[in-house]
């Protein structure tokens, strides 16, 4: 797994050359891949690679809709390699990508949506059958419930009474965790881009810096 992902990292560093891109220092795994800056706007990019035995390109591992948000408005650059050989490399603008992500957020989106609305329905008397009734919960109790999700800091400072939770907060816990399962069950596990789907975007092998700009400024000039 570790040298997957120094590999991964060796081919984004050579593609964020190659394109002469931008990318923060202090950048997470889960932030913007590169950035481009042209006519005094700056243009987020993600950068994936693929090697030619592959069927399609890999995501993420849970799809939710945090990434249908992260990726609305990126730009999209895909490396095709053959082992460590780049052969070439597809331009993918956020109009070209929208029916997918349009596709995957339709998928999901109702299971989402019941995740955000179902939890509210769950009253006392239902949580009382799965937990037991009590006038006081403890931290035990709320961490049986919660597991890891919460820090031990944030499970005391959640308490509203000196010796643990109330009914109705521990319901608002519970209620917390319930969205929490059904939102983790809703995601989708790395759902890959088809090889077919990127056969229409711009080709790019040579001149990848110029080549790149001339695509996003033929893009650029199709908006209002």
């Amino acid at each position: 797994m570790a040298g997957g992902i120094a590999q991964d990292d060796a081919r984004e560093n050579r593609l964020i050359d190659l394109f002469n891109l931008h990318q923060a220092t202090d950048r997470t795994r889960h932030g913007v891949d590169a950035t481009l800056k042209m006519g005094g706007v700056e243009y987020e990019f993600e950068l994936k690679s693929v090697t030619t035995a592959k069927g399609g390109v890999s995501t993420v591992r849970d799809l939710g809709p945090s990434h249908i948000a992260k990726w609305r408005d990126k730009h999209w650059i895909i490396a095709f390699f053959q082992e460590s050989r780049l052969l070439y490399c597809r331009y993918g603008s956020p109009d070209a990508m929208r029916p997918w992500i349009t596709e995957k957020w339709t998928y999901i989106k109702a299971d989402f949506q019941m995740a955000k609305h179902v939890p509210a329905h769950i009253d006392l008397e239902t949580m009382y059958e799965i937990l037991g009734k009590k006038e006081i919960y403890t931290k035990g109790d709320a961490r049986k419930l919660h597991k890891n999700q919460m820090s031990a800091a944030e499970y005391i400072d959640a308490q509203d009474l000196d010796e643990g939770y109330s009914p109705n907060k521990m319901l608002e816990i519970f209620r917390d965790r319930a969205r929490y399962i059904i939102e983790r069950g809703s995601t989708l596990n790395n759902p890959h881009i088809p090889a077919r789907y990127l056969d229409t975007w711009p080709k790019i092998s040579g001149n990848h810096a110029a080549n790149l700009r001339m695509h996003l400024k033929a893009w650029r000039d199709t908006k209002p």
